[in-house]
């Protein structure tokens, strides 16, 4: 195959793929959702289960507090 054949095919590829990316691509955009859309979008999943007796770990708390003072530059 000639490499002008080759150039052109691939030019040609690229040109569908863009095209149907393009085709493809949707703008974001802003929406209020509300619970009558619950199907669609469900903020939590059905299955979890509410823990009342849920008491934070201060060990990971102090280890991210000191994670976070370790970022800090020293000035």
């Amino acid at each position: 195959m000639k490499r002008e054949i080759a150039r052109s095919l691939f030019l040609l590829g690229s040109l569908v793929v863009a095209s149907v990316a393009m085709a493809a691509w949707q703008p974001p955009v802003m929406q209020v959702l509300s619970a009558t859309q619950s199907g669609a979008h469900c903020p939590i999943p059905r299955v979890t289960k509410v823990v009342a007796d849920a008491k934070p770990d201060h060990e990971l708390l102090l280890f991210m507090f000191g994670m976070t003072q370790g970022m800090k530059p020293q000035s």
